[in-house]
């Protein structure tokens, strides 16, 4: 067990409408079994987690709410805050809307929190879709093909060039007015509705992207953790692979393995290098079908999963934050890989929907990973949990592309010939499989998880059922739906006098799938 002085008190921020987001609460406890005192300053009455132990205090978000570009709002609320609790404390965001606000009256802050250092609105730059993808293409981390059309004639060009279906993103989420039916990210089927969601960009506030769609199976999403001093300096980080997730395929980790991979932690670990990032972050992966690990997404705050990386002695990202922070010596990490994080509520529902176990997610078993595709110009080195190094960088910010303005580039995005192939399957070590973290259940802190547990059974269990609408009210399956992956158009189509290969019944994909958070 590492020191740990916990004389500074913590304030978690949440700002979006969810009451049963799990790492807030994994936040709380975190801090507040090493004798922390943790405020909570959420939405939504703070759901089961204000029923934490752990908790000192909740204190209620802005009136009214927070408009993203105009954050004087948050920054009355936390100044009120503060003045409560009467003593600088550490602030820790939640979530991305928190993270790019409070990066931006940082400044006047000053003095009451201990905040992360990220210049020049730097949440808000990784948290663009359209920046993230030209960041990729500069410093050659491998990222999903991009366009950005400028009209609505490149827009269906585009969608029909990448290959349909493909992945219709908001450069900046966060603008997305309320009740507009607007989402985040939206899978196109055809060329007009890519020119119809290019029609709304400016009630959607920001640009839309058009990336090639990247299809879901076994071992193809992950996700890297990590904690960063300031120069990108890693204090504790780690990659893991997600077994079950709510909706099936298409969102959060419902459960995640802890298991390194060299190609994932080195892109990683070179990305927060080059931007000097300062705090944590949490950033999506997906495998694509030449075994290139591709950046989808990152977020500039912890993930709801970031319990899973905790070492042996109890270290996680959110801890070492508060440690540097306060000045406190981070120790070194040791052990942790081989851990599993289970959000119970939504392993449940991923398991009854995906018709399979929590712990046997996939066709080659729980344990087993498949060897690290490196990329033939990644570089080696070491991190603080797994390697990461240099890689070439590349100093352009990607070309121009017919139909639209080409974010990624053929470097960042496009297929590289004779690039890594999956290798062969990896059965983890004994030595690696470790303990199951719960995201709800504690036996120190029953109350979120008894809180949680009413909630879904009664409120959730009518949107649940919805959700499930594949298994009848009776209980029985009247038919086995055949679930087959989208169709692509524009890519490595069959001649039309040939008949295409029927789709394996039991392949992993979703009409719908998509990678969000």
């Amino acid at each position: 067990m590492h020191a740990f002085d916990g004389h500074v008190p913590a304030v978690v921020l949440r700002l979006d409408r969810n009451p049963f987001h799990h790492g807030t609460l994994g936040a709380v406890r975190s801090l507040g079994r090493k004798g922390v005192e943790v405020h909570a300053v959420v939405e939504a009455g703070g759901g089961p987690m204000g029923r934490s132990r752990y908790l000192h205090a909740l204190h209620p978000g802005p009136d009214g709410g927070l408009d993203p570009e105009a954050p004087e709002t948050l920054l009355e609320c936390l100044v009120g805050v503060s003045e409560r609790i009467g003593r600088p404390a550490v602030l820790v965001a939640m979530d991305d809307l928190s993270a790019i606000a409070v990066a931006r009256i940082a400044p006047m802050l000053d003095g009451r929190f201990r905040i992360p250092h990220q210049p020049d609105g730097l949440p808000a730059r990784v948290a663009d879709k359209a920046e993230l993808s030209r960041l990729c293409a500069r410093w050659d981390v491998p990222h999903p093909e991009t366009v950005i059309p400028a009209s609505g004639a490149e827009a269906a060009e585009a969608a029909w060039r990448l290959g349909l279906p493909v992945v219709a993103k908001w450069s900046r989420p966060w603008l997305l007015p309320a009740g507009a039916g607007l989402r985040s990210t939206t899978l196109v089927h055809c060329a007009a509705e890519a020119r119809r969601l290019y029609e709304r960009t400016q009630e959607a506030g920001s640009r839309l992207l058009l990336q090639r769609f990247l299809p879901a199976g076994t071992d193809t999403d992950w996700f890297f953790h990590g904690a960063f001093g300031r120069g990108g300096h890693p204090l504790l980080a780690g990659s893991g692979r997600k077994e079950l997730s709510w909706p099936v395929r298409t969102g959060l980790t419902a459960v995640g393995r802890w298991l390194p991979d060299p190609a994932v932690e080195e892109a990683a670990l070179r990305l927060a290098r080059r931007l000097g990032y300062q705090g944590i972050l949490d950033l999506d992966f997906r495998r694509d079908e030449n075994g290139c690990f591709r950046l989808v997404d990152f977020n500039p705050r912890p993930g709801a999963q970031f319990r899973l990386f905790t070492d042996a002695g109890g270290l996680d990202v959110v801890q070492a934050m508060y440690l540097d922070l306060t000045g406190q010596r981070v120790p070194e990490p040791s052990g942790g890989p081989g851990r599993v994080f289970v959000a119970e509520n939504y392993a449940l529902l991923a398991a009854v929907r995906g018709r399979q176990l929590p712990w046997r997610s996939g066709s080659v078993g729980r344990d087993a990973v498949p060897a690290p595709a490196r990329s033939p110009e990644a570089g080696s080195g070491s991190g603080p949990i797994g390697t990461g190094g240099e890689g070439s960088g590349v100093e352009g910010s990607g070309g121009e592309g017919s139909g639209g303005e080409r974010a990624g580039g053929e470097r960042a995005g496009g297929p590289r010939p004779g690039g890594p192939r999956p290798g062969p399957v990896r059965v983890a070590p004994r030595a690696e499989r470790g303990r199951v973290e719960a995201a709800w259940f504690a036996a120190d802190d029953p109350l979120p998880f008894l809180a949680m547990l009413a909630a879904f059974l009664g409120r959730g269990a009518g949107k649940g059922a919805r959700a499930l609408r594949g298994v009848p009210a009776h209980g029985r399956r009247t038919a086995r739906a055949v679930v087959r992956a989208p169709r692509q158009r524009g890519r490595d189509l069959p001649p039309s006098s040939t008949q295409a290969a029927p789709a394996n019944p039991a392949a992993p994909a979703e009409p719908d799938e998509l990678v969000t958070r």
